[in-house]
Order: C-alpha cells, then structure tokens, then sequence
C-alpha cells in the first residue's frame, strides 16, 4: 500500500512518531505546539492555532499582506480563532515536503512572536468618516 502524504512527509522530516498506515489526519508536536496536518483532496495543508483574543486580531491583520509577500503561510479567521495555514500539492517529493514543513514552522514561530507581543496599543489608528449628504 502506498504512504499517505502525511506518513511521507512525517518521514521525510523525521518526526520521531510513526504515523500509522493510512493516516490523512495528524497533530504534530512541534517546539512545544501543534500543527495539524491535513490530506484533503490532491493537497496537503498545515496548520497552527494562534490566538482565540479577539483583541489581538488588529494587530495581527497589520501584519498579514507584509507576511504574504515573503512567505507562502496565510494568517486566517474561523471557529472563534486567528490561525495560520499553508498548503502544497499531496504529490510533492519528499525534499518539498521537508521545505513545507520547514518554511511552515519558520512562519509559526514569528506569528508566535507576535501574538505574545500583541497589545491594544498596537493596534492600527484608522482616521474617522464621515459621509455628508
């Protein structure tokens, strides 16, 4: 039977765990976080849970169109929480997997910073409208 993208990509980065025989779903302990792995379709996603504080999301969003023009992780919005995901094709060779893993790990790691250093007083200052008749 052929590896799952997961499994391969779990090898090829050698993730101490064995991931069992036909996994399409796994939570990687990565640096003392989580990132989820994903085989959907011909794609496979990581993710990783950054914040539930609504208050930190302004500050956050400041930094999402700068971040995505350096690197291939999308800050994202759902289920009451700021997430960050990337994703490549499920047919990857196993070096592109590693360079997944890798790039998607850097990108955590300084959103991570972020989110711990996210105050109400880094959030944006939009100047107030008014619309006259």
């Amino acid at each position: 039977m052929a590896k799952t993208v997961i499994e391969r990509m779990a090898e090829a980065v050698g993730y101490p765990d064995k991931m069992p025989d036909g996994t399409l779903a796994a939570t990687l302990r990565v640096d003392g976080a989580e990132i989820s792995a994903a085989a959907t379709g011909d794609r496979i996603v990581l993710s990783q849970r950054l914040t539930e504080d609504a208050d930190k999301l302004p500050a956050l969003v400041g930094y999402a169109v700068g971040r995505m023009l350096r690197e291939e992780a999308v800050l994202a919005y759902g289920d009451g929480a700021a997430f960050l995901w990337q994703d490549a094709p499920a047919n990857a060779s196993d070096s592109a997997l590693v360079r997944l893993f890798e790039s998607f790990t850097d990108s955590c790691d300084w959103w991570r910073a972020r989110v711990d250093g996210a105050r109400e007083a880094d959030r944006p200052e939009f100047p107030e409208m008014m619309i006259r008749p």
